[in-house]
C-alpha cells in the first residue's frame, strides 16, 4: 500500500477542556501506489485536516500515517521535510503562485529545496515537458498575473509533478474556478494519475468532480465511508 492510516483521530483542544472539539474519529484509509481516490463532504467536515494529515502538514491526536511503510510520526524533521518535498505533490484551492516569477520558473521552484538528483538542465526540460502536457507550451515565460485562474491552476498542478512525486494531494481544486474550467481540470487530473501513475487523492464538495476521479470516500461525522465508484 502506498498510503495506510491506521485509526486517526485529530482534536483540537485539550480531551478534558469542554470546549474540545473532536474533528476525525478513528479514521482508517488504505491507498494503492497509482490509485485515484475522492474524499467528499460538507464545508467544514475535516477534509482538508485529513488531507493535510495525510501530506504530513499536520499531526495525527492519535493513530498511525504509513507512507511506503514509513510512520511519518517517526521520522526526523529534515526527513519529513524531504518525504513532502520529493514524493509528495500538493494542489491546493489557491495556486500560491510567486508573482514575480515566470510560469516556468514557478514550477521549478520546488527543485530549489535541497539536492536533486537531475541536473538543472533536466529539470528545466522536464518543466518545460509538464507545462506542454497541461496546456501551456506558449505561457511559460509569462507571469501569473498575465494569466487566467485555470492557466494559474494548471501551472500549480506541473508545478507539483517536478520531482515526481508518488502521490499527489489536490484540496477544492476547482473551488474557485468556473464550472468549464473546472471540468477542464477535473480532465486533466484524471489524465495525469494515468499517464504519470501517481496516486491522486481529491478533496471537494463538488459532487460532479467527484464523480470523474475514481473511488469516493465520504467524510461525515468524523467518519469516513466508501462509496464506491462514481
Amino acid at each position: 500500500m502506498m498510503i495506510d492510516l491506521i485509526d486517526v483521530t485529530k482534536s483540537y483542544g485539550g480531551k478534558d477542556e469542554p470546549d474540545a472539539v473532536s474533528v476525525l474519529k478513528g479514521i482508517t484509509l488504505h491507498v494503492a501506489g497509482g490509485e485515484s481516490i475522492v474524499i467528499v463532504g460538507p464545508s467544514g467536515c475535516g477534509k482538508s485536516t485529513l488531507l493535510n494529515i495525510i501530506g504530513g502538514l499536520d499531526h495525527p491526536t492519535t493513530g498511525r500515517v504509513m507512507v511506503d511503510g514509513r510512520n511519518l510520526a517517526e521520522l526526523a524533521d529534515e526527513e519529513l521535510a524531504r518525504v513532502r518535498s520529493r514524493e509528495i505533490g500538493f494542489v491546493f484551492q489557491l495556486h500560491h503562485l510567486l508573482p514575480q516569477c515566470t510560469v516556468l520558473e514557478n514550477v521549478l521552484v520546488p527543485t530549489l529545496a535541497g539536492p536533486n538528483d537531475a541536473s538543472p538542465t533536466e529539470l528545466r526540460e522536464r518543466a518545460q515537458m509538464l507545462l506542454a502536457r497541461v496546456g501551456l507550451k506558449d505561457r511559460m515565460s509569462h507571469r501569473p498575473g498575465e494569466l487566467s485562474g485555470g492557466q494559474r491552476q494548471r501551472v500549480a498542478v506541473a508545478r507539483a509533478l517536478i520531482n515526481r512525486p508518488k502521490l499527489l494531494l489536490a484540496d477544492e481544486p476547482t473551488g474557485s474556478l468556473d464550472e468549464s474550467t473546472s471540468q477542464s481540470i477535473a480532465e486533466l487530473l484524471v489524465e495525469l494519475n494515468r499517464d504519470e501513475g501517481v496516486a491522486l487523492i481529491v478533496v471537494t464538495h463538488s459532487r460532479e468532480l467527484a464523480g470523474r476521479i475514481g473511488r469516493i470516500l465520504e467524510l461525515g461525522g468524523g467518519m469516513l465511508h466508501d462509496r464506491g465508484q462514481p
